[in-house]
């Protein structure tokens, strides 16, 4: 971690010093190289129970299949790194990743535990909604030996995980994928009903050279980590310093987003739009962290990541669930993006 973080203070001043062309006059993200670099997303793959019905989710499951779809023409091949049960539930999420032109290479099958699924409880306006997990589904137990297998075999430049899927055995695999591996992290924090690790937190962020989280997450991860401020920003700051953190993002919902570089700056989104059919904020924060990540491949400067990604999260809401049936959902952005020929502009 301090070498991680010595060599990022050392990048600043060069990062400072590169005259903007993007959104704002914000320096530029890391540049992509000819070849882009490979993404795997390690947590739970699961159905979402909605009241009229399942579908496919979990967390590294939207982020990728919105990768899969947006970076198709530019050669990004997203892989999960997940565990289902030998079930009817199992076959739906397998053929979910199929439909959507993800590898099933690295989702393991348990013949003892059952797929996951999350039942998910809407507020009446739509916009907000909690979950209810239950324990000890498939998703808690992948193999660390395969998660190994599938790093050395993709050898990813990125590794996207959560803290959720920590709860239980697969911590172990997550370790074991980072080990085998000189991947950087992409931390999305999504905190449930379950009591915060302290340890599992501490070890995530040192992970970390992008940390996502919303804004209530950000005071309840400073509290567990014994983290002092009497401000959002002060609170951020002391996470980056503590934990060699690059970009620090934090979602406010309806009021957008910000982020906290290692440099010091702060860069802002105005408000989000609100989509012309409000269905469910289910997986918004998903679409958000997928397009930052999308970014990175890219080397899209900070304000197209934010802006961009605050667009595709209203869009979402606009659907029933946290990923679209249609891939022509996707067509408005890709072309407004430059995605369509494989340039990114």
């Amino acid at each position: 971690q301090a070498t991680r973080q010595a060599g990022s203070r050392r990048a600043c001043g060069t990062a400072r010093s590169v005259a903007a062309t993007g959104t704002a006059g914000m320096a530029p993200a890391v540049r992509m190289t000819r070849r882009v670099p490979g993404v795997l997303l390690f947590g739970e793959l699961l159905a979402d129970r909605f009241p009229d019905g399942e579908r496919a989710g979990g967390a590294p499951f939207n982020v990728a299949h919105h990768l899969a779809a947006l970076g198709r023409h530019a050669g990004v091949e997203p892989v999960l790194v997940s565990r289902i049960g030998r079930d009817a539930r199992g076959a739906m999420l397998l053929h979910s990743l199929r439909k959507a032109g993800l590898a099933t290479e690295a989702v393991q099958l348990d013949p003892v535990h059952a797929s996951g699924r999350v039942d998910v409880k809407l507020e009446r306006d739509g916009q907000g909604h909690r979950f209810e997990i239950p324990a000890a589904q498939a998703w808690d137990f992948i193999d660390p030996d395969a998660a190994r297998q599938a790093a050395r075999a993709r050898r990813p430049e990125w590794i996207y995980f959560g803290t959720l899927a920590q709860r239980g055995a697969s911590r172990q695999a997550l370790r074991a994928l980072f080990a085998a591996t000189r991947a950087r992290g992409f931390l999305d924090v999504n905190l449930r009903e379950f009591p915060l690790d302290e340890d599992v937190l501490r070890w995530s962020l040192g992970r970390a050279e992008v940390a996502k989280l919303n804004a209530g997450e950000l005071l309840r991860v400073a509290e567990a980590v014994r983290m002092r401020g009497n401000c959002s920003t002060t609170l951020g700051k002391g996470l980056i310093d503590a934990f060699g953190i690059r970009w620090l993002l934090v979602t406010e919902g309806a009021n957008g987003a910000w982020l906290l570089d290692d440099c010091g700056a702060r860069f802002n989104t105005p408000p989000t739009r609100p989509p012309a059919s409000l269905r469910d904020s289910v997986g918004a924060g998903d679409a958000f962290a997928a397009v930052v990540m999308l970014g990175l491949l890219h080397g899209w400067d900070v304000g197209e990541c934010l802006e961009r990604g605050n667009r595709l999260a209203a869009d979402v809401c606009g659907l029933r669930g946290a990923v679209p049936d249609d891939g022509s959902f996707y067509d408005p952005f890709m072309a407004d993006w430059g995605l369509q020929g494989g340039a990114a502009s």
